[in-house]
């Protein structure tokens, strides 16, 4: 599993690209291949798993939730709904969508930090104030 360290503010870019620190990549299991599954985080954030991550946390939902229990189901539906792929691009930057950014009101600058086997995408306003 990855386990992030560091605290990271960086420029998003007028298409809602952001370049991946070279510290968080360097963090990455190779398993990832460099790509991430980013999704609504649970308190105002987005949350970027790495791939395996990704497929972990799928498979054990998987196996753990009860698609006939109307509450998982309604979990299910708000955690997937905004899954979407990212890869890094030549120049280590991932092209996040633009309906997620201005979710969290991101335009311009945000911060990176670590979550709980993930990466943590913050508007600048809602980190500080946090």
């Amino acid at each position: 599993m990855s386990h992030f360290l560091g605290e990271h503010r960086v420029k998003v870019d007028s298409k809602g690209r952001i370049k991946l620190p070279a510290s968080l990549k360097q963090q990455m299991n190779p398993e990832a291949q460099g790509k991430f599954v980013v999704n609504r985080g649970f308190e105002g954030c987005l949350e970027m798993y790495p791939l395996d991550i990704w497929i972990r946390y799928r498979n054990v939902l998987q196996k753990k939730v009860n698609k006939f229990n109307p509450k998982h189901r309604k979990f299910i539906r708000r955690f997937i709904s905004g899954a979407t792929e990212l890869a890094l691009d030549a120049a280590d930057r991932l092209n996040f969508p633009n309906h997620l950014l201005k979710e969290i009101d991101v335009a311009g600058e945000a911060y990176l930090t670590p979550g709980q086997d993930t990466i943590e995408l913050w508007s600048v306003k809602k980190y500080e104030e946090n």
